[in-house]
Formats: structure tokens, sequence, C-alpha cells
């Protein structure tokens, strides 16, 4: 599908990490810190597998996989963030024109949503400094919804809070994963190029109505 079907849209539910956020390199860092201290090494499936998930059902996931019966999921999850939460305050920014893409959404009364794995105690103060916060209508994570982003869930609830039709409505999402999961709802989806998913560029392609390597390319006057 051509770019000009995002001409008309009316509503657009992004993803955080990966597709708005340049915050790949903290969860590569936590993920290697983390199971390095206990022995092991990050598995090249590992990021795909948990990406869809929340933390607690990614920290239950991972305790499963490696054997980690003595430890309980809330401690990793405290683990995690505690990890992340520094360099999302002071290290983690918007990748290339998202600003610039998302204030031209703004300006002609799109609605916008975040749908996100991630957590409201990591991001908000990211999005905050990033001058984007107030850009949203809402703001929807996976504890919100019955599963995870594999599933329509988590953009069917976005989609219900800012009150716009699904038709018009585009996902932006760089996990293969969850471009599926948006795709199966039935929503028009932009895959967006992010380093962690290259592997998967042509999957991403065929699934996606639309794939680019930077909002430049879908940024009006560009």
């Amino acid at each position: 599908m051509k770019k000009s079907f995002l001409d008309n849209i009316k509503g657009a539910i992004f993803d955080l990490d990966g597709t708005m956020l340049d915050s790949a390199w903290v969860w590569d860092q936590v993920d290697g810190d983390f199971l390095g201290a206990r022995g092991f090494t990050v598995p090249e499936d590992y990021v795909d597998m948990i990406a869809p998930m929340g933390a607690e059902s990614a920290a239950v996931y991972t305790i499963e996989r490696f054997g980690l019966y003595h430890e309980n999921p809330e401690d990793i999850v405290r683990e995690w963030f505690d990890m992340a939460k520094q360099e999302y305050a002071a290290q983690v920014f918007c990748k290339p024109y998202v600003k610039e893409y998302i204030e031209s959404l703004y300006q002609n009364g799109v609605k916008m949503a975040v749908a996100t794995s991630s957590d409201r105690e990591l991001f908000l103060n990211t999005l905050e400094r990033e001058r984007l916060l107030d850009r949203f209508s809402a703001i929807v994570t996976v504890k919100d919804v019955a599963r995870g982003k594999g599933f329509p869930d988590i953009y069917e609830e976005a989609l219900r809070r800012i009150g716009t039709e699904k038709s018009r409505t585009v996902v932006f999402e760089d996990v293969l994963t969850c471009v599926k999961g948006a795709k199966s709802g039935g929503f028009p989806v932009v895959a967006v190029h992010d380093e962690k998913s290259e592997k998967n560029r042509k999957e991403l392609m065929r699934e996606a109505d639309l794939y680019i390597d930077s909002f430049s390319e879908i940024l009006p006057g560009y």
C-alpha cells in the first residue's frame, strides 16, 4: 500500500519502545546484565518472545525458560525497572522525526493513543520531557487488557478510548508479533524499522500495509 493512505487518517495508535523511542539499547543492556548475572547469555529469540508481553508476564516467562524457580516475578520486574529507570529518565529520546510527525498529526486534528507493553513508571517522564505527553488522548498498556500485543486487545481498547473509525486509524509498530496482532484486529499498520527487528524486515514488509525506515518518509513536506 502506498503511503498516501496516511493522508486521510483520523486516528493513530503508537507503540513506544523501538517505534517512537530509541530505547532498544536499554533493554538489550538490561537483558544482558540480568541474565549474565545468572550465568546465561541472551537467546536470539528472547526479545521477540517477551516484546508483546507486559513486564509481569515476561518475568513469569523468564523464570520458566531459565529455570529461575527460586525467584519471584515481582522481584524480577523491580530489578528490571531499577536497571532501566535511570536510562529512561535521562538517556532515552525519540527516534528521528517522530516528534515532527506526531506534531503534524496533532495539528491536523488526528486523535492519538499510545499502546505499549512498557510500564507508566518508565515512560511517562520520558514523554513529558520530550513534550509529547499532551499530544496523546489515551495511553493504554497491556495491564489494561486481557491479552498481550500478539492479539488485537490493546489496539481495540486504544481505539475505543479515542473514538475513531478503525479503517481510518493506523497502528505504528516495530515488532513482527505486534504487527500481526494489530492486523488480526483489522487495523491498517505501518511497520517501523528498528535495529532489533531488522532480521524480520521481509516479514514485516509482507505483513504490514507500509514499512518505513524513518518517519521522515511519511512526514509532510519531506
